[in-house]
């Protein structure tokens, strides 16, 4: 996923000042798509970058019949396969590679496929970026809408597993489960996979890519796609937006993040209690956080953030975030699951609530 902290904004949940978050990587060639998404993701070959991890017994995924349908396994494979290509910062070769993954990925499992190229003036050059959204159909008028980054910062050996490969595994694994649901749900669910999350920025030590964030050189994906929304009229139909971001790592805890819509943190965090997963999204409250979700908020669309920072944190005992360390290794196909089947649960609330 994606995070960056500005110079002097470090905030703990026990709750002091600001905390701004974003993440990004990148990366080299050209894919292939696999007659079978499941086969497809599994294929991701074990490398120097993306080392094939021993996953102990009490991060394995739950059987899907146990999580709605969600196949935490599946959401693994898929980011392990996102991670292989590498770093992939915007307007790289592995990014290219990654965009063609997706893509394939989504229309394998049968989803209807936009894509948006955009380009965006950097401090590193004028970039392309591209937006890859799937749309599932609803019978009414409105839109759900789920999210995530896939691009990532620019730090050597930075391959981005948590930040933010984990959310976009459990994005491809959620398009795979609802766009092969025949029964059409009452809002239309966009599942879009965003550029440009990251500080566009050539880091080079893990100090500058950990403490540097500029708002005007992030987010470019997400600003895109808000405006875009805005433009076409989608964005009054939008009746609520579902941030993933570092959403995959072991002994996962998630609080509500502060800027996100009380009402939508709200039920999120009571779908995921009901679901027996308080010890997983924990009560009390982090600071507010920069993050895809932002350009939303501003339009004063209902939206909110799932994301964890404890494993990032200056001192904490994984403190991985922004760093080469970033790796396969730290991801668990059980916290995949569990977001995956509160994400979903919380989708079919707001189809009720909504209807």
């Amino acid at each position: 996923m994606k995070t960056g902290w500005s110079a002097g904004w470090i905030a703990m949940a026990a709750g002091l000042a600001l905390l701004a978050v974003a993440c990004g990587h990148d990366n080299p060639s050209a894919v292939a798509a696999s007659n079978s998404p499941a086969s497809s993701a599994r294929a991701a070959a074990p490398s120097a970058a993306n080392p094939a991890p021993v996953i102990a017994p009490e991060d394995n995924a739950p059987p899907a019949s146990q999580t709605g349908g969600f196949d935490g396994q599946r959401a693994y494979d898929y980011t392990a396969k996102l991670v292989s290509f590498g770093p992939r910062p915007p307007a790289s070769p592995a990014i290219r590679q990654t965009q063609a993954y997706i893509v394939s990925q989504l229309k394998n499992f049968g989803c209807n496929v936009d894509t948006d190229d955009f380009h965006a003036p950097t401090p590193v050059g004028d970039l392309a970026m591209k937006n890859i959204v799937a749309k599932i159909p609803g019978t009414g008028q409105g839109i759900i809408l789920l999210l995530t980054h896939y691009d990532t910062l620019r730090l050597p050996g930075f391959v981005g597993a948590d930040d933010a490969g984990s959310s976009t595994g459990l994005m491809l694994e959620m398009a795979n489960l609802l766009c092969n649901n025949k029964m059409k749900p009452a809002n239309s669910v966009w599942i879009a996979f965003l550029d440009g999350e990251e500080d566009q920025a050539n880091f080079t030590t893990v100090q500058q890519a950990q403490n540097t964030w500029d708002t005007n050189d992030t987010l470019f994906g997400s600003r895109e796609l808000a405006a875009r929304m805005d433009l076409s009229g989608d964005l009054k139909r939008t009746r609520a937006v579902i941030l993933a971001d570092m959403v995959g790592q072991k002994d996962l805890q998630i609080p509500p993040e502060q800027s996100s819509t009380k009402w939508l943190a709200d039920l999120v965090w009571k779908t995921a209690g009901r679901l027996g997963y308080s010890k997983v999204f924990v009560s009390g409250e982090v600071g507010a956080i920069t993050d895809d979700h932002d350009p939303f908020l501003q339009r004063h669309v209902p939206a909110v953030d799932i994301i964890e920072l404890g494993g990032y944190m200056p001192g904490s005992s994984m403190p991985y975030w922004h760093t080469p360390q970033d790796t396969m290794d730290k991801i668990s196909p059980r916290s995949l699951a569990i977001v995956g089947h509160v994400i979903l649960a919380s989708v079919s609330e707001l189809q009720k609530k909504f209807r």
